[in-house]
């Protein structure tokens, strides 16, 4: 059996356990057994197949990685009211403690409140802000 058709039923297999299992990383994966099939049509040696094959399938995964690293916007969710429907909500502060924070009774449970940073903290009305995990970010109306 020639050494390109090994690579490209190797390529197959990536290709059938993603469909089985949905797992996006074995497709980009699978691009280094076709890049070493590539490699083989070409005359390359079998050392240099298995060269092209981890370079390219692990650059793909760790580029895709990079890639969602970076473009991920978790931040811009929590400040944006169209995907969390807390912010510009109002909650009553009836006092700060000296650390910046409060707690406050919003939505039926309990919530930590902080300040923008740079707000001077007063009891009165605030307007939410962000959302980070359980914690409300306000500042004064």
């Amino acid at each position: 059996m020639a050494e390109s058709m090994i690579w490209w039923l190797l390529a197959g297999a990536f290709v059938a356990v993603e469909l089985l299992t949905g797992t996006f990383y074995l497709l980009l994966l699978s691009l280094g057994p076709v890049a070493a099939a590539i490699a083989a049509h070409a005359g390359a040696t079998a050392t240099v197949q298995l060269v092209v094959a981890a370079v390219v399938g692990g650059g793909s995964v760790v580029a895709w990685r990079s890639y969602k690293l970076r473009t991920s916007r978790t931040d811009a969710t929590a400040t944006n009211h169209n995907v969390n429907l807390d912010v510009g909500e109002t909650v009553h502060v009836d006092a700060w403690e000296p650390d910046g924070t409060s707690s406050v009774k919003y939505r039926g449970a309990q919530w930590r409140v902080s300040l923008l940073p740079g707000a001077s903290p007063a009891p009165g009305i605030y307007s939410i802000v962000e959302v980070q995990g359980s914690r409300l970010v306000v500042r004064k109306l």
